[in-house]
């Protein structure tokens, strides 16, 4: 993405106050009578989202106000982002308690466009912040427009070798280390499960297990691994999803492509742990070799699994993932899918569920949430409902039992089998995200959306600080 954060202006900028409703009389008290004439003909009264272009006499634009209704949120300033026509501002009033870093930083996410297959994307307004970190604004913001356009790519130009190329040159360009294990070459490798969820696409796509391993802040530090659930595109199997299943199943690949931009993060602020990235990347085709409900299969840890239906096979290739992490010893172990619609059921679009056994983690992971206003909420790792995926013929089954009915529960018990433990491993946490807008909001524009990997950023320096 281009950056539209500014260290320092190059001509004239263009002022922005950003008024509460409670602030909104007072400051329009205190502008010119023309200009407060106008705000009253337009009817500002500071609004959330609310925005009025003010002109000068000459009839170009002189400044902006922008409203914030009850205030209290840096990332109300998306808004303003994807409001205002091209041109360069700044902020000449803001509410106190807002830190400009993380106004600049919403400014930025704000502005996001995917306008790949468009000829001419549209100029994108600018801003001046001026006492800010405008290096690691940009690094997060890069970050995340990264997940998004990775989200955004259609399966046909995201397909297992791109996220492959990318992980490479994520890899290259922080100094880390890489190991790619391809198709046929996964059974000797002992990542079965990946294999068989994968083994039905064309060879072209054949599936691949990535690891990325970073020391770059040395050797002596904690071991955070990251896990992300790539499959490029879920057709469901030979459980095929109904075409209007089906249609944004580009996106179910998020898990790798947030994986890959929180790991991107972490290695370019230089946090003083070792890294590992694993991403196994399938396509739940269907072919002749796709593997069928009631099918066995083997796993990486050992357990036989059942597959009771082909359209959960995103924890199949997590399992062999999780336990590949477990050999790691890691001090925090990370996992992100796009996994369950039951996760949507339960809370919506906008707020996905995590979970974990560990309470301290589950309080830092809240903190981190709330400081960068990047909402999480978390659900119950609930032991009862466990035996929901006991098989009759293998050791656990893929899908649970109809009784349960807790799908996104149900789905996080069934990869903590497969989650590092032991006295060497630290803690484990699951994030069941959407990575994406259903709608078109200012500022969140339809389509992928960058979902808990800030507030994981923000956790992972604040623990290992």
């Amino acid at each position: 993405m281009s950056d539209v954060i500014l260290d320092a202006a190059e001509g004239p900028t263009i002022p922005v106050q950003a008024l509460t409703e409670a602030e909104t009389g007072p400051a329009l008290d205190a502008i010119p009578a023309g200009a407060k004439a106008f705000a009253a003909l337009s009817d500002f009264k500071g609004k959330a989202g609310q925005l009025l272009l003010v002109p000068g006499a000459d009839g170009a634009l002189a400044h902006v106000l922008f409203g914030l209704g009850a205030g209290g949120d840096p990332m109300a300033f998306r808004t303003l982002a994807a409001k205002l026509p091209a041109g360069t501002y700044r902020i000449a009033r803001a509410p106190e308690g807002l830190k400009p870093d993380d106004v600049a930083l919403a400014f930025a996410l704000g502005s996001y466009r995917f306008d790949r297959y468009k000829a001419h994307g549209a100029e994108r307004a600018k801003l001046v912040a001026e006492g800010v970190d405008v290096a690691e604004v940009r690094q997060v913001a890069h970050a995340c427009a990264l997940a998004r356009d990775m989200v955004n790519t259609p399966a046909n130009d995201m397909g297992p070798l791109q996220i492959e190329t990318i992980a490479r040159e994520i890899a290259e360009l922080h100094g880390a280390k890489i190991a790619v294990v391809t198709g046929d070459a996964l059974l000797e490798a002992n990542y079965p499960a990946v294999h068989a969820v994968g083994r039905a696409a064309d060879p072209a796509r054949s599936p691949r297990m990535i690891e990325v391993g970073w020391e770059g802040a040395g050797r002596d530090k904690p071991l955070v691994c990251l896990v992300g659930k790539g499959v490029v595109f879920d057709t469901g199997g030979l459980d095929i999803k109904p075409s209007a299943g089906m249609r944004q199943m580009k996106k179910d690949m998020g898990g790798a492509a947030h994986a890959l931009a929180l790991g991107r993060m972490i290695m370019a602020a230089k946090l003083p742990v070792r890294l590992t990235i694993l991403t196994p990347v399938v396509e739940n085709a269907i072919s002749g070799d796709a593997m069928r409900p009631g099918d066995v299969l083997a796993s990486r840890k050992g357990l036989s699994i059942e597959v009771g239906n082909t359209d959960a096979e995103g924890r199949l290739i997590l399992a062999d993932a999780l336990t590949r992490a477990g050999e790691l010893e890691p001090a925090l172990t990370i996992d992100l899918a796009t996994l369950t619609g039951a996760a949507r059921v339960a809370l919506g679009p906008q707020l996905p569920p995590f979970y974990t056994d560990d309470e301290e983690l589950a309080g830092q992971i809240e903190a981190a949430a709330k400081a960068t206003s990047d909402p999480v909420w978390r659900m119950p790792l609930w032991k009862p409902y466990a035996e929901a995926l006991d098989s009759d013929v293998a050791e656990i089954k893929n899908d649970p039992d109809a009784w349960a009915q807790a799908g996104s529960v149900t789905a996080a018990l069934f990869l903590q089998r497969f989650a590092p433990s032991g006295a060497n491993c630290g803690p484990w946490a699951h994030f069941d995200i959407f990575a994406w807008n259903p709608r078109n909001r200012p500022g969140h524009p339809a389509g992928a959306e960058a979902q808990a990997i800030r507030g994981l950023y923000r956790m992972i320096r604040d623990r290992f600080a």
